[in-house]
């Protein structure tokens, strides 16, 4: 069964997605490009560091993104070379990645509500995502 954009629409999925976005990028120390990027890349599945530079194009430039991303667990070696036969590392998403990405989709979709008690913070932009939060997690589908 193929859906169509109607079906998509109706399930109102990028209602707040911009909240939860937010809200992930908070919760887990990321920023909006690198969670956008972890997002693309968990969709091709496995690639190279040449798909990573080419998923970044249109994001904000940032050398230290790849290592930041591997170095945090975001990003975990599927194969390893061997400088004969294969000539590159082969990547993938780690397991704390899909668990992230899996977390948005049930939260877009109303199956599960955004946890606060990790942001702590008393700025006024804090207290607007909070209320925000609040209204996603009581619009429930």
């Amino acid at each position: 069964m193929r859906i169509s954009s109607s079906d998509l629409k109706e399930l109102n999925l990028l209602k707040h997605y911009r909240i939860i976005r937010k809200w992930a990028c908070k919760s887990y120390n990321l920023n909006d490009a690198d969670l956008e990027l972890l997002i693309y890349l968990d969709a091709i599945d496995l690639f190279t560091k040449d798909d990573f530079k080419k998923g970044t194009y249109s994001y904000s430039w940032d050398n230290r993104r790849w290592n930041r991303l591997l170095k945090k667990g975001w990003i975990v070696v599927w194969r390893e070379r061997n400088r004969t036969t294969q000539k590159y590392n082969i990547y993938k998403v780690s397991y704390k990645c899909k668990q992230l990405i899996s977390r948005m989709y049930r939260i877009m979709l109303g199956e599960e509500e955004m946890v606060t008690n990790k942001l702590n913070d008393n700025s006024y932009s804090h207290k607007v995502t909070m209320v925000a939060i609040n209204l996603a997690n009581k619009d429930k589908i």
